[in-house]
């Protein structure tokens, strides 16, 4: 039976990085499109930030060449972007088992999400059997971080929210109990950050980050496309 897992990779020099640490509050969705030739086409999906302070980071970004805004949907918008480097390029000077890395292209598995963080790539994937999963984790456990959040069985639910960050689940609970969704609002957001001892926009944060999952759980697969 296949397994399903979600992970970190801890690598600075993954693609795209460097733009979610510009816009660290804005939610970053990355797909491959492995139909391009050696350089897939990016395809990322933005919540949430400022769009100009986005689009500057992706032109000053070294490993984009090109983009363009193809869609956009309330805060959410996608854009198409052209690689400036090879993942061999982008990675070499951080990885030295360039023959591994290309290996996991043909690896029994699929990486279906890709959340693109200030230091690393957050992944959901499926993996053919657990010898499937010990390559890859291996491959990233020796050659950058690796931290893993959850393996179960591809029959196993996940119940909707079971994805969150401890802190993100605390800054919902938080944020819930003293009244900040309630209509009218109870508490600002100031306040909620006054009692976790955070900042306002570190809370506006994780509060962005965990409704972005919850959505993408819950409903999203009913959301027609985004539209130009």
């Amino acid at each position: 039976m296949s397994l399903v897992a979600e992970f970190e990779i801890r690598c600075d020099a993954l693609p795209l990085v460097g733009v979610a640490a510009t816009v660290p509050d804005a939610t970053v969705l990355l797909e491959l499109q492995y139909n391009h030739g050696n350089r897939p086409l990016f395809i990322a999906t933005v919540t949430g930030g400022s769009r100009t302070t986005i689009e500057a980071a992706f032109a000053d970004a070294v490993d984009v060449a090109d983009w363009s805004l193809i869609g956009r949907a309330g805060e959410t918008r996608r854009y198409q972007l052209t690689p400036a480097l090879s993942f061999e390029e982008q990675l070499g000077n951080e990885i030295d088992d360039l023959a591994g890395l290309e290996a996991l292209a043909t690896a029994e598995a699929v990486i279906e999400r890709i959340e693109v963080e200030p230091n690393g790539w957050r992944q959901t994937g499926w993996f053919a059997d657990r010898d499937a999963f010990t390559a890859f984790s291996s491959f990233w456990q020796h050659n950058a971080g690796f931290r893993l959040h959850r393996l179960t069985r591809d029959r196993t639910p996940e119940p909707p929210g079971d994805g969150l960050t401890d802190c993100q689940h605390e800054a919902l609970r938080t944020a819930y109990e003293l009244g900040h969704f309630d209509v009218p609002r109870r508490a600002s957001l100031e306040e909620v950050a006054a009692e976790l001892d955070i900042s306002a926009s570190s809370v506006s944060e994780r509060l962005r980050r965990a409704q972005t999952r919850l959505i993408r759980e819950t409903i999203a697969t009913t959301w027609p496309p985004l539209s130009t």
